[in-house]
């Protein structure tokens, strides 16, 4: 199923970046002179001959290589890929802000941005990124194809880069980006409008652009960049519009493409089989990669979720098991091939895409896999081979159907008659959304965001055309609703502890090793919870919902808390009651208070 580069040229890449994307930003030249503190003495350099630069950042990503991501918990100062490591865990061995003093946490500094562009909608944009870190320079995305360099200890603006995007590009569920990725002197994003682009971490200039997916056709990008080795991978968006999904490897220094896989196969290939004989179900299949996946270094593997079938609830039109969509697929980075995939929801009806985070972790001496899926259920998986570990339930209510222990799936409901609602457990958004669950090695417990909503699912059939929507039903979901974040032990699956909110919990978890966890709710508080029992030890009121990735780092002793806060995205899905709230578009950094 992987495609070389070569056998990719007829599809269109382009490596010029687009004029005019780069806009000068507000820095005094007596300001930058202070970089000088940024970077550890072990890799300090002579920052000097930049202080007569305007709009520049320190050089601090040259040496960010992939033999230091590799061994980036060992720098617990900084956060050097989107999960804070390849593990995906999303856990930090810093211990200064701890459950004895985590009350004396006070804002440090608030980074704000207005959004602009013909994107916007009541529940559109969303500030959905997560922070990273480098000896004291801050990488983050917004929506609107904007990225920027921030000073991470004063939230100063070093540069600004802008990708324009066309304001007809169809989007699912939110004009949104969730992160960027860095090395060797570049920050990696995409676009919405499928582009995968390179700049240039000191001055935020486009070094190379590359387009790897076609929005006449519906698709679209908001995947945060993950490096391994030498290659930029990124998934592609646009299930709801009759895509075919895919996995696109990129040389990191000259951006040419080296491999493509599809995620779902056409006739003759692989698990084809799991797709009608006849017609073409399997071009317009869906099962698109759009959260960033994780990877194990000893064996060479990836794993990334992908998402629903396409038409999302109409299973008429594509019987079967319908592979590789709702999945985890762990895939050779050097080639794209797929080694074995783990179905999480066969012949998906209710639209529960399985991209939520592969985390690896080590249990007895074994290499595993946790995984919070949409349809409620928690699985571990033998990361080595995709086996079944244990499976048990974590959503509130679960009624489209059961999984057993042996993994055998059982439907029970889904919407048989055209224009007949029938109501389902959890609701298309799942009992968790895409934002990301913690795993603390420390405690040795999952921290998950539930979503209890369900949905009313009404069958509409309807014909396939090109970039039009393609669902097949109609959902309406319940205006009753309430979220939990739960502690989950993965050597039994049992729950340890809960927290209940009255809103769905719809933003990621970070755990930290004072024995914390922090989680942003829908009604703007950012929340820290004693990892051990669950008690909400400090809140703070950010003015605007949460549904992004906090990050942790220091600088010269000082350990801070970021989080990008910013309402909105697919917000009818998963808390229909909050469509219009305040949006906000700022990023805080928390420290102690002295």
């Amino acid at each position: 199923m992987p495609l070389k580069g070569k056998q990719l040229s007829a599809l269109g890449i382009g490596s010029m970046c687009a004029a005019g994307v780069i806009a000068a930003v507000r820095k005094s030249r007596e300001n930058h002179g202070q970089q000088k503190h940024y970077v550890p003495a072990e890799r300090a350099v002579n920052l000097g001959s930049l202080s007569a630069a305007v709009g520049s950042a320190p050089p601090v990503v040259r040496d960010v290589t992939y033999e230091r991501i590799l061994e980036a918990r060992s720098e617990p100062h900084n956060w050097l890929t989107y999960y804070g490591a390849y593990d995906g865990q999303r856990y930090s061995t810093l211990e200064q802000i701890n459950t004895e003093n985590v009350e004396r946490l006070r804002p440090a500094w608030v980074f704000q941005f207005s959004p602009i562009g013909l994107q916007a909608g009541e529940s559109t944009y969303a500030f959905e990124a997560a922070p990273i870190v480098v000896d004291g320079v801050m990488y983050v995305s917004g929506w609107d194809g904007w990225v920027w360099a921030i000073d991470a200890r004063t939230g100063q603006e070093l540069w600004r880069y802008r990708h324009e995007i066309p304001f007809d590009t169809p989007i699912c569920c939110g004009n949104v980006n969730r992160g960027v990725a860095v090395a060797k002197g570049k920050v990696f994003v995409v676009s919405l409008n499928a582009h995968v682009i390179a700049i240039d971490a000191e001055t935020g200039n486009c070094l190379w652009d590359q387009v790897y997916g076609d929005v006449r056709a519906g698709e679209s990008a908001t995947v945060a960049p993950l490096v391994v080795k030498n290659l930029v991978i990124v998934g592609s968006s646009g299930g709801e519009f009759g895509v075919r999904g895919h996995l696109d490897a990129f040389d990191l220094d000259t951006g040419e493409r080296v491999w493509r896989t599809y995620t779902v196969p056409k006739p003759g290939e692989p698990g084809s089989e799991t797709w009608p004989a006849d017609g073409d179900a399997w071009a317009r299949g869906g099962g698109n990669c759009w959260v960033t996946g994780t990877y194990d270094p000893e064996l060479n593997l990836m794993y990334w979720g992908t998402g629903n079938p396409s038409p999302d609830f109409d299973g008429s039109v594509r019987e079967g098991d319908n592979l590789y969509t709702d999945c985890v697929i762990a895939v050779d980075p050097d080639n794209g091939e797929i080694r074995w995939h783990y179905q999480y929801t066969p012949h998906d009806v209710w639209d529960y895409d399985s991209n939520m985070t592969p985390i690896l972790f080590e249990l007895d001496g074994r290499k595993l896999l946790g995984h919070f899926n949409k349809n409620g259920y928690f699985f571990v998986l033998d990361r080595t081979n995709g086996e079944l570990v244990r499976v048990a339930p974590f959503g509130e209510r679960i009624t489209w159907g059961e999984i057993a222990a042996d993994g055998k799936v059982t439907p029970k409901i889904w919407a048989e008659r055209e224009g007949e609602p029938v109501h389902v457990w959890p609701a298309p958004a799942g009992a968790t959304e895409w934002t990301h669950t913690a795993y603390s090695p420390k405690t040795g417990l999952f921290y998950v965001p539930v979503i209890d909503v369900g949905a009313n699912l009404t069958l509409r059939r309807v014909e396939f055309k090109e970039s039009l929507p393609y669902f097949g039903a109609d959902p309406a979901v319940d205006k009753n609703m309430q979220g939990f974040i739960k502690a989950f032990d993965p050597s039994t699956g049992e729950e340890v502890w809960r927290w209940r909110n009255e809103t769905p919990m719809v933003a990621s978890v970070l755990a930290t090793g004072g024995d914390l966890v922090f989680v942003g709710e829908p009604t703007g508080e950012f929340n820290a919870f004693h990892a051990e029992t669950g008690e909400l030890l400090w809140q703070f009121q950010c003015g605007s919902g949460h549904h992004s990735s906090p990050s942790t780092y220091s600088i010269d002793g000082t350990q801070y808390i970021a989080v990008p806060v910013g309402w909105g995205s697919w917000v009818e899905g998963f808390a229909p009651e909050m469509a219009g709230a305040p949006h906000g578009a700022a990023l805080f950094a928390f420290a102690l208070a002295q």
